[in-house]
Order: structure tokens, then sequence, then C-alpha cells
């Protein structure tokens, strides 16, 4: 596992371009192809960035697996996000795009912990075992504050995958046409 610098911070969003091509909820977010690959990269760096700064960004096996971390007392940037969302997404999804968001910030855990944004797997790696070995060494990391892990995964098949890190469901925000999002907590250990 290799601790991304800020300068790498391109290649950690083409890797979650990549990953996230299919994705229930980013995909309802931007549905064209053109309109997903101009648009993502910049949602991606709005949720992540402060993991850039505070150099918790992790990456293996050259960029095909990476993981951005939030952590304890940083949070992301939530106007950049509306503001990327107000810009990029059309009109009529908006609002539901924003009550969405307002619902993951609420399952938000109030006590520090740390945060996972993004994880992903070039899609020409996955079923490999990277994404479970990159979780498993992050969680080691994250381990040594003996603080709890929260995420939320807007994919419905990822949920058994963080089941089995000891992550547990705790939420599911959703609004009108909006597919779920599933916040999910790993107690301290």
């Amino acid at each position: 596992m290799k601790s991304v610098a800020e300068g790498e911070q391109s290649r950690v969003i083409a890797t979650l371009v990549s990953a996230f091509i299919a994705d229930p909820v980013e995909r309802w977010l931007f549905p064209e192809p053109a309109q997903y690959l101009a648009h993502f990269p910049t949602f991606i760096a709005a949720f992540g960035g402060e993991a850039f700064t505070s150099k918790t960004v992790w990456a293996l096996d050259g960029f095909a697996a990476v993981a951005v971390w939030i952590p304890p007392g940083a949070a992301v940037d939530g106007e950049a996000i509306i503001t990327v969302l107000s810009e990029t997404v059309s009109t009529d999804k908006f609002e539901d795009a924003v009550l969405v968001l307002e619902q993951m910030d609420a399952a938000h855990p109030k006590r520090p912990h740390w945060y996972l944004p993004w994880l992903g797997v070039d899609p020409a790696r996955q079923g490999a075992g990277l994404g479970a070995e990159l979780l498993t060494q992050c969680l080691a990391q994250v381990d040594e504050d003996h603080l709890p892990a929260f995420l939320e995964t807007p994919n419905p098949r990822t949920i058994s995958f963080y089941e089995r890190h000891l992550f547990e469901v705790t939420n599911i925000a959703q609004a009108d046409s909006c597919p779920p999002v599933t916040s999910m907590l790993r107690p301290p250990q």
C-alpha cells in the first residue's frame, strides 16, 4: 500500500471514474457517457479533496485499487459538492440529489471517526482481491486510532463486501427516483 501524493490525484480519480462507471447512483446523476466522463471527476474531487491534503489517500498495485479516506477532524467540502451538482446534474434530479446528501449527512456519526467516501478498483483488475487487500490495510491504519470507520455505498452489491470487513448497515438514504445509498459503520477495533 502506498500513500498517494497530492500531485497524483489525477491517477486516483481515473481509477475511481473507471470503477464507478456502472454504479447506480453515479449513473443516475450522470446518465450520458460524455456527461459522466466530464463531470464525475469533479464530483470525486469535491468529495475527497480533504483526503489529499491530509495524506490519507492510499493506492495498491500501481493505482489499480485506490481508497480515499477523510481522517477524524476533517470534513468533505459540502459547498463544493452542491456547486458541482448544481452545475452538472439535470434540474429534475438536483433536488432529489440534495435530499439524499442531506440524509447521508444526518447519518454520519457525530463523534470522531474515519470516513471512506471512495474505494475503487480498476474494472480490468476487479475480482482479484485488490479491493479487499487495500481495505484491510487501510483499516489497520484506521484501527490504530481506535475510532469507528464510516462509509456510504451507492451499490447494493458491495454491502456484503463491507460486512465481511465488520461494517454494519446503519441507514439507507433515498429520495424519489435516486437509487438508495446505504450508510455503514464499523465499530472501533
